[in-house]
């Protein structure tokens, strides 16, 4: 089994372990755009362009799925991602896990970026999953570039001023960029610093590795057979689960933690035997310095064979 793995940057670090932890035998692709990060900022026919770019580069190594693992390419080029890559070649997208934060009650946040803050497409999954719930949307500036390049105080910078614009009556936060993922331990910190000491994270990466799975056995289904969905059909299995990762070292906080100690092998006890490739612009590459000061970029190296 193959699976490839698309983002900007490094914000896929996070799927990717997860699909690691779930399918420790699976052959894993990152591709990703190094040279056109961030994606965000862009107008949606260049993201389109760009996204088509990267996959079509892990096309070409023959995976049997391709998660999206970015919100901005999830909302402007999945369609054409799909039109031109499915049925060969299942493409999964990924969504703010908004849907299950509305179904833990009481109010939440939404971290996104200044661009995906306020738009149309998240206000649309308010609006569908969360009307009745007391929603704050809260811009995070810079907080991806600081993920992408592993700087410390900006990163530390970015998180602060989003606490401070979170309200204190939150019982739960959606991390709506999958780069945020890699700092969850950091934004926990920041929250309980704000007062905040009981708020449940929800990120998105354990539920497209489960989704990915889901469709690849899918295949050879009897027709007819409903697919789960990642969260963009309205009630799918796909979107109820988001935020709901496998365990890592015992813990279970709905996302990744930065600095939990890489022990070489995945929650099922079961070694890895995956080959990991890493595709930087299309070029078959190591993964980039910034990956490794994360948990999950050190765990993919430690375990995987590395291409």
């Amino acid at each position: 089994m193959k699976i490839a793995l698309m983002d900007s940057g490094i914000g896929l670090l996070a799927a990717a372990g997860a699909v690691r932890r779930l399918c420790p035998e699976a052959d894993l692709v990152l591709s990703s755009d190094p040279d056109g990060m961030p994606w965000g900022p862009r107008s949606p026919r260049d993201v389109t362009e760009r996204a088509l770019v990267v996959a079509r580069a892990a096309a070409q190594h023959r995976p049997d799925a391709l998660i999206v693992a970015c919100n901005t390419a999830s909302v402007h080029a999945l369609p054409a991602l799909r039109a031109e890559l499915e049925p060969r070649l299942p493409v999964i997208g990924t969504v703010p896990a908004i849907k299950p934060a509305a179904a833990g009650g009481g109010p939440f946040a939404i971290w996104a970026t200044p661009a995906t803050t306020g738009s149309p497409y998240q206000r649309g999954l308010i609006r569908d999953f969360a009307a009745n719930a007391g929603v704050t949307e809260v811009p995070c500036p810079g907080l991806a570039d600081a993920v992408e390049n592993a700087d410390e105080a900006a990163i530390d910078r970015a998180v602060a001023a989003a606490a401070g614009l979170t309200p204190r009556d939150v019982r739960a936060v959606v991390l709506g960029c999958t780069h945020y993922e890699l700092v969850a331990e950091r934004i926990r910190t920041a929250l309980r610093l704000r007062g905040l000491p009981a708020v449940v994270l929800h990120g998105s990466a354990g539920a497209v590795a489960a989704q990915a799975l889901r469709r690849i056995d899918a295949r050879s289904a009897p027709a007819g057979v409903e697919d789960g969905g990642e969260g963009l059909v309205p009630a799918s299995a796909g979107q109820g689960a988001t935020g709901v990762n496998v365990p890592l070292n015992g813990q279970v906080t709905g996302v990744p933690v930065t600095g939990v100690p890489v022990t070489g092998v995945p929650v099922t006890g079961v070694p890895v035997t995956g080959r990991l490739t890493v595709l930087l612009g299309g070029r078959e590459s190591a993964l980039p310095g910034p990956a490794l000061a994360y948990a999950e970029g050190r765990l993919l190296v430690a375990v995987s064979q590395v291409h």
